[in-house]
């Protein structure tokens, strides 16, 4: 009997470091972001290389249906609004399988984009490869990234917005905010990260 028992505890420990090691996978704060290519909502190809003029860039993994995604979205579209002119514009990247979320799904994507009006380019993770490589487990969570060279980015903060998930104004730490302007001083992130707050996402199921 006591072998049996020592297999299931060997087996519950292995799936236990999995999990955990899937979790800590992805960047961490200093490592070159890999560039993408994934479709906007208005159909087109977005790149990190794309834009020339970025001198970095705010990317949130993002959908529609998630609540706390749902009460960032005015703040997301509030720091496009301040820092795209300032060359740290906003990538949203939906990363959920529209299979388990069929709110999350292209064309809603298109209809929430066009009916909030956003500023900003928000893209399908089709895939999910983007969100993998990156580490991203909520929705929403944030990497900045800051350009060191012609093609080159180096993540510079990962995690949550702000310490508020209900209300922009209650917010005391704004974490995001912080960093850019670290950045822009030429200093690295005071708080470089954060514990992302918000909706696991959706993967896909394994076949």
């Amino acid at each position: 009997m006591k072998k049996p028992l020592f297999l299931v505890v060997l087996l519950a420990v292995v799936a236990t470091l999995s999990s955990f090691l899937f979790a800590e996978g992805g960047y961490q704060v200093g490592d070159k972001a890999a560039d993408f290519k994934l479709k906007n909502v208005d159909g087109k190809l977005v790149s990190l290389a794309g834009n020339s003029a970025a001198k970095g860039y705010i990317v949130v993994f993002t959908c529609n249906t998630c609540p706390y995604a749902k009460a960032y979205e005015d703040r997301i579209i509030a720091l496009h609004q301040k820092y795209a002119p300032q060359g740290y514009p906003v990538v949203a990247i939906n990363p959920n399988d529209p299979q388990i979320a069929p709110g999350d799904s292209y064309a809603e994507m298109q209809k929430q984009a066009s009916s909030k009006k956003y500023p900003f380019a928000y893209v399908f993770d089709e895939s999910q490869e983007v969100a993998r490589t990156y580490g991203a487990t909520r929705t929403p969570h944030v990497y900045v990234l800051q350009r060191t060279g012609a093609a080159d980015f180096k993540v510079a903060y990962i995690g949550a917005i702000d310490n508020n998930t209900e209300d922009a104004k209650a917010a005391t730490a704004k974490y995001v905010e912080q960093a850019l302007a670290d950045l822009m001083a030429g200093k690295a992130a005071t708080t470089s990260a954060t514990k992302a707050v918000g909706c696991t996402i959706k993967w896909k199921k394994k076949a």
